[in-house]
């Protein structure tokens, strides 16, 4: 089984156009990315052959078309990411990583009753 690979911002922002459209053509990445910003073509391919080399998106051909997939779930990887954030920043407190959160940005009525279900469950 592969080591988790923690993604760069940018890496993070391609795996979210891959989670939502699902399996794409590096084209179809570029321009979801490329919607009120300037990212070059070119840029896009780069960083998808160095996330295939990472382990962080499966690369497969369909009638001729190299598409492009998450290697792993949304959910997967964030809790990769909160893990790291949690064991890094917070001493691996859960407790103090939701405070912290909680009390730096307001939380919306649906995020704070997804959060009181939680912890009744």
């Amino acid at each position: 089984m592969r080591r988790f690979r923690k993604p760069t911002d940018a890496e993070l922002t391609i795996l979210r156009v891959l989670w939502d459209r699902g399996p794409s053509t590096v084209r179809e990445v570029h321009d979801a990315l490329a919607r009120g910003r300037s990212v070059g073509y070119t840029t896009t391919l780069k960083t998808l052959q160095v996330m295939h080399d990472k382990g962080l998106t499966v690369r497969e051909n369909h009638r001729g078309l190299h598409l492009h997939r998450a290697r792993h779930a949304e959910q997967e990887t964030l809790g990769h990411l909160v893990t790291d954030l949690m064991d890094r920043a917070f001493g691996g407190s859960a407790a103090k990583l939701v405070i912290q959160a909680l009390s730096t940005r307001r939380a919306s009525a649906a995020d704070l009753r997804e959060i009181r279900r939680l912890l009744d469950d």
